[in-house]
């Protein structure tokens, strides 16, 4: 990104710092808003995600920002051996501790408190990695590509869904009003935090995608980069893998 896009413009701290705290501060609206917010079309890409990580058939998956456990919960459908989810907000994931306690999913699903650039976790650790919305909160993309990177299995899926901007009238229109009225309004109405919204659709906007996303990846070491644009361009889901060594 060519310019750096923080929550907080006023605030000393980074922009890790401050994804935390404002994902701290919206966590008990979050899930709500989100499903306004998207009109609940969020739902039908996340299975979209789990159809293709589910192609893998992952032992073990991790889901980076997983916020509050959506996407860990969904692919617990999968039948993997772990699913480990990592937030740097410990807002969302009390949040997500509760709903997967009432699913029955606390032995399955581990919540983990943790920095996307610096993964806890060993080389070469998971079969499946996913990302939903999370990749344009990192504060080094790059750096934090490279961590996936290392603990993804050679010959494992790593997938992502991220926000994108339509590039076809009227759907660039149409996403333009939504991000500049309708979604910072609506945060504004219902959330403690008046700036987060705005932060997330100028994060958004802000956000490479498409081809320019896939070069990034392909920088990163990741091979068979693919971008999917969903529901006219509003979204986009990647995939990628990671080269398994040849004797």
């Amino acid at each position: 990104m060519s310019k750096k896009i923080t929550p907080y413009t006023d605030s000393k701290l980074g922009k890790k710092e401050q994804v935390a705290q404002m994902f701290d501060t919206i966590s008990k609206n979050y899930d709500g808003l989100n499903r306004v917010i998207s009109f609940g079309i969020d739902v039908k890409w996340r299975k979209k995600v789990l159809q293709l990580v589910g192609q893998k058939n992952p032992k073990r998956i991790l889901d980076i920002a997983t916020g509050t456990g959506d996407l860990a919960i969904m692919m617990a459908e999968l039948k993997p051996e772990k699913i480990v989810g990592l937030d740097i907000s410990s807002g969302m994931l009390e949040v997500g501790t509760q709903k997967i306690a009432s699913e029955n999913l606390s032995n399955l699903i581990e919540m983990v408190l943790g920095d996307s650039e610096n993964i806890p976790f060993e080389d070469a650790s998971f079969d499946a990695i996913t990302v939903s919305f999370g990749v344009r909160n990192f504060e080094n993309l790059e750096k934090g590509l490279k961590e996936i990177f290392r603990v993804l299995k050679p010959g494992g899926i790593f997938v992502v869904l991220e926000t994108a901007v339509p590039t076809k009238t009227p759907f660039k229109q149409g996403y333009q009003l939504h991000s500049k009225f309708v979604l910072p309004l609506v945060g504004k109405l219902f959330s403690k935090d008046k700036t987060a919204y705005a932060y997330l659709s100028k994060s958004a906007n802000a956000f490479p995608f498409g081809a320019a996303f896939n070069n990034i990846l392909q920088k990163c070491g990741f091979i068979d980069t693919v971008a999917l644009p969903v529901t006219f361009g509003v979204a986009s889901i990647y995939t990628a893998t990671k080269q398994t060594p040849t004797n």
